[in-house]
C-alpha cells in the first residue's frame, strides 16, 4: 500500500486563489506516482464562494475531502482541525495562496525518506513585496522570541512543512486554546530540516493579516510561549521600592541637615504620573496572561464543524 500525504489548507475568502492552488496541487500530485493524497481543506467561514468551490472540487474528486467551520474560529484552530483530522502518514500545512510553493513537496519528502529528519519546515530567505515597517517588525519579533522563550522560531519561518505522523501526534495532544503554531512546531522537538525559498507573491486576492492582526498575533506567540514578560513587571516593582526608599532616606537626611524644605511640585507630579503609568503597563501585562488562563479554563471547543464530506470527521474539538 502506498504511503499517504495529507495536505491540510486552510482558506478563508479564497474564491479567487482556490481554482489556481487546486490546480497546482493536482499537477505535483499527479507527477509523484508512488504517493497517495488525501487534500483536507479546512475552510473558516469563509463568506464567499469558498465552500461552493470545495463542493465542486470533492464532487469530481475522491481524493477531496474538506471541513466547514460553522463560523470564523481563525486560522490557528483551522490548522488545529486539519492536524485533528489528517489521516496520512506525512502531513502537510500550506496556504491557499500559492505563496507555499506545492512544486516543493517532492523535495520534501525525499529529505523525509532519507531518514534523518521527522520534519521539513520551509523558511523565505527574502521578504520582497513585502512593506519596509513589516519586514522590519516582523525580524525583531523572530529575535525577540527566540531569545525570552525556549520555543525554536526561525527567522522567515513558514507554517508551510510536511511531517511524519509522530509529529502530527505530538501537536494534536497539544489541546490548549491559545495556540501559535510557529511556537508549537518549535516546543514539540523533532529533528526538522529547514528548507530556504525565495519569496512568492500571492496568486490571488488579498492578505487577511493586517499590521494590526500579526501584531496581536505576535503578543499572543510571546505570552504563549515565554513568562520573561512576567519578570520584567517584577524587577520593575522592585527597582522602583528601592528607589523610592532611597529617595525617602535623601529626603530625610537634607531635613536633618540642613533644614531644607521638600520643593519642586511639577517634578513630583511627573514622576507620579510616570510611576502610575509603569504600573498600569505592568497590570496589562499580567492582565494578558490572566486573560489567557480564562479562556483555557472554560474549554470551549477549538472549532465546530457545520459541514463536512469526510464521514469520521471529529465535529468538534
Amino acid at each position: 500500500m502506498p504511503e499517504q500525504i495529507s495536505i491540510i489548507i486552510p482558506c478563508y475568502n479564497e474564491e479567487n486563489a482556490l481554482p489556481l492552488f487546486y490546480s497546482e496541487i493536482c499537477r505535483v500530485a499527479d507527477s509523484m506516482r508512488d504517493v497517495s493524497f488525501e487534500f483536507l481543506f479546512v475552510d473558516d467561514g469563509s463568506k464567499d464562494n469558498t465552500l461552493a468551490l470545495l463542493r465542486t472540487f470533492a464532487d469530481r474528486d475522491p481524493r477531496v475531502l474538506y471541513l466547514s467551520f460553522s463560523r470564523n474560529f481563525g486560522k490557528e484552530a483551522a490548522m488545529y482541525a486539519g492536524f485533528c483530522n489528517a489521516s496520512g502518514d506525512y502531513v502537510a500545512v500550506m496556504d491557499a495562496d500559492l505563496q507555499d510553493p506545492p512544486s516543493l513537496l517532492p523535495k520534501m519528502l525525499d529529505i523525509l525518506h532519507c531518514g534523518e529528519y521527522d520534519s521539513v519546515a520551509t523558511r523565505r530567505v527574502s521578504r520582497i513585496g513585502e512593506p519596509p515597517i513589516r519586514s522590519f517588525f516582523a525580524r525583531m519579533f523572530y529575535r525577540l522570541i527566540n531569545r525570552i522563550s525556549d520555543a525554536d522560531i526561525v527567522d522567515g519561518a513558514r507554517d508551510f512543512r510536511l511531517m511524519k505522523r509522530p509529529m502530527c501526534d505530538a501537536i494534536v495532544a497539544m489541546g490548549e486554546s491559545n495556540r501559535f503554531s510557529k511556537g508549537i512546531f518549535g516546543w514539540v522537538g523533532f529533528r526538522t530540516c529547514w528548507l530556504p525559498y525565495e519569496n512568492v507573491a500571492r496568486a490571488a486576492g488579498e492578505t487577511k493579516w493586517s499590521f494590526w492582526k500579526l501584531f496581536q498575533y505576535s503578543i499572543d506567540g510571546i505570552v504563549n510561549f515565554s513568562q520573561v514578560p512576567l519578570s520584567i513587571t517584577s524587577g520593575m516593582g522592585l527597582f522602583f521600592t528601592i528607589l523610592s526608599f532611597l529617595m525617602i532616606l535623601v529626603i530625610v537626611v537634607r531635613k536633618l541637615l540642613f533644614g531644607d524644605p521638600v520643593a519642586g511640585w511639577p517634578s513630583l507630579v511627573c514622576i507620579i504620573t510616570l510611576i502610575g503609568g509603569i504600573q498600569l503597563f505592568c497590570m496589562g501585562i499580567m492582565g494578558q496572561y490572566i486573560a489567557k488562563t480564562y479562556l483555557e479554563v472554560k474549554k470551549r471547543p477549538h472549532y465546530i464543524i457545520g459541514e463536512t464530506n469526510k464521514a469520521s470527521a471529529d465535529l468538534v474539538r
